[in-house]
């Protein structure tokens, strides 16, 4: 059975470190079917990450035979022509290799379409978002490290060779990296750090492994060293904000990523450095607010890939 255009589907498949995230996604950006697939496999693979990468797309293909339209998005840098990954520093066997070609020689009739996994974020977030995104926007998301991208007329903002955008790798405080600094690793030794400060407020944070969920849910529930930490996360993510305001001269900004679950403990002390540094030209239309496709990002945004044009 052939579907009608109006029933089209597209496959959205965010690349990680750890997993594959697949979704089969319509053109309203509903997911309706998903699965995640362990890489470990892959990477172990005697033939390499890439060969196993290859022949089990034609695993994914085979379970979805209408599909003829597939989004991938990448951790890391991507040739300006999106056909090769250049710098994906989790998976380095990718690192030059020429995958769109080599996708289109193994499944020709299939359209396949590569992008940094922020900047196909931010275009799920044009496409799909429910509060209907305005055609420019800053995008940034918070997780293991930090991404961000432009939306700048509803397309990506490239730059000159194809990987604008980079903000964790902003020099930021002490000449550290803004990753560094606040990407997951990070914001744990800024908690470490207040626990050893403060230990009569350490509270529910006692003898628990550290993680950020931990840290989230303890800000919920008042703890103080947990909102001390959303805030000096927030005065450092409003700094490297400030700049990029400068320079983009960008009013919208969106967060996502799994840190951004507490934005609304970082954003008391965000907004406060913003509205410090910036003039009233910027702060008067600055709209600083949370992504709304949550953990869907990554495979919506590969999905929405598919609209953009080959």
């Amino acid at each position: 059975m052939t579907m009608n255009k109006a029933e089209e589907h597209f496959l959205g498949i965010d690349v990680g470190g750890t997993h594959l995230k697949i979704g089969l996604v319509s053109k309203s950006g509903e997911i309706i079917s998903f699965e995640k697939i362990d890489t470990a496999p892959y990477r172990d693979d005697p033939k390499g990450f890439n060969h196993r990468f290859l022949e089990g797309m034609g695993d994914v293909l085979a379970k979805f035979p209408d599909v003829n339209k597939v989004g991938i998005g990448l951790p890391g840098m991507i040739s300006k022509d999106r056909k090769t990954p250049l710098e994906i520093p989790a998976i380095p066997a990718l690192n030059g290799f020429p995958l769109k070609e080599e996708l289109k020689k193994k499944y020709g009739h299939i359209s396949f379409f590569l992008e940094n996994d922020a900047a196909a974020a931010a275009i799920g977030e044009y496409q799909f978002g429910k509060n209907n995104p305005p055609e420019n926007f800053l995008f940034i998301t918070m997780g293991t490290g930090i991404g961000s991208a432009l939306v700048l007329d509803g397309q990506i903002f490239k730059g000159c060779r194809g990987n604008a955008m980079e903000m964790g790798h902003m020099l930021s405080r002490g000449n550290q990296g803004l990753e560094t600094l606040i990407g997951r690793n990070g914001i744990l030794r800024i908690l470490d750090r207040f626990i050893q400060a403060y230990p009569r407020l350490v509270g529910d944070l006692e003898n628990k492994e550290l993680g950020t969920h931990l840290l989230v849910d303890t800000a919920k529930t008042g703890n103080e060293i947990s909102l001390m930490v959303f805030e000096e996360v927030g005065r450092i993510l409003g700094e490297a904000i400030v700049s990029t305001i400068r320079i983009l001269d960008v009013t919208n900004v969106y967060f996502g990523g799994g840190i951004s679950a507490g934005l609304e403990f970082m954003m008391p002390a965000m907004e406060k450095t913003v509205r410090q540094y910036l003039t009233a030209y910027y702060t008067k239309d600055l709209n600083l607010m949370k992504a709304t496709l949550e953990n869907n990002a990554g495979t919506l945004g590969a999905a929405a890939l598919c609209f953009l044009e080959d």
